[in-house]
């Protein structure tokens, strides 16, 4: 018999068994809604090769 996989939890680095944990990578629930807020407030961003814009999609935002 092997032991259940399990990784350290991206939020508290924990251990979160990957086994029967709907929540894996996550240790629980809280470090999930913890690394979910981290997204909501833009604390994590995915790169990208588009030079920033303003929210009409203009260089200058003062330009509205």
């Amino acid at each position: 018999m092997t032991a259940p996989k399990s990784t350290k939890c991206p939020t508290c680095k924990g251990v979160a068994v990957k086994d029967g944990n709907k929540l894996y990578p996550f240790c629980g629930e809280r470090c999930q809604l913890v690394d979910l807020g981290r997204w909501l407030n833009e604390e994590y961003r995915v790169p990208s090769d588009e030079p920033a814009t303003g929210p009409l999609g203009t260089d200058d935002e003062s330009s509205s």
